[in-house]
């Protein structure tokens, strides 16, 4: 491989971990600091907002194992 494809694979590998990076926080982190901070925008814990949730850390986590495996080619 030259070194210029290894750059971008590299980046690209980067970017899929900073959008899975992205997710955790609109799925977990963001809902999680609005409800221990008692915020009215708060999400109440109902059946739509937990599938919301195991959405977001679904998405995250197959973004971070495409991220690795992206990772994997350059070897």
């Amino acid at each position: 491989m030259s070194l210029i494809r290894n750059e971008r694979t590299k980046l690209l590998a980067n970017a899929l971990d900073r959008a899975f990076t992205a997710c955790v926080v609109a799925g977990l982190i963001a809902p999680a600091s609005a409800i221990s901070a008692r915020s009215n925008a708060a999400p109440d814990f109902s059946f739509g907002s937990s599938l919301g949730i195991v959405i977001w850390l679904s998405a995250a986590l197959i973004l971070h194992m495409l991220a690795r495996r992206t990772l994997g080619a350059l070897t």
